[in-house]
């Protein structure tokens, strides 16, 4: 069985893209990829605020499962200019993971959906006893 998460405010950007921000199934929450974009879609013009934001996002679709980011077992990066921003990230980062943290691969790309996104970020979080 799966069940599509919505946090408050995403049900009318996922539905007209034909996604959920997240998806419980199997014992896990499969989030979408998250850029830092606000609500409106624009994006901050300082990298840790677009950091802190797609952050923060994951967080409120986790919290829609009643998880936290301490759930996360993989999570995957994917960025414009990684070696130009990598420390900045990694600092970021590193304020919402904890142990045992997450399997994590950093991909560069050339370019996202999003105008202005530099980074774009997708995880995979774990359930307690196989909750769904």
């Amino acid at each position: 069985m799966q069940r599509a998460l919505f946090p408050k405010g995403s049900e009318d950007a996922g539905r007209s893209m034909k996604l959920s921000p997240g998806v419980v199934s199997h014992g896990h929450v499969f989030v979408t990829g998250m850029t830092g974009s606000r609500v409106d879609g624009t994006m901050p013009d300082k990298l840790e605020d677009q950091f802190h934001m797609a952050f923060d996002k994951i967080g409120h679709v986790l919290a829609e499962a009643g998880l936290d980011h301490s759930a996360t077992v993989e999570m995957t990066t994917y960025h414009v200019g990684l070696r130009d921003h990598f420390e900045t990230f990694n600092t970021v980062r590193a304020q919402y993971v904890s142990d045992p943290f997450p399997a994590w691969t950093a991909v560069e790309v050339a370019g996202l959906r999003r105008e202005g996104a530099v980074v774009e970020i997708r995880v995979i979080a774990a359930l307690p006893d196989r909750q769904e």
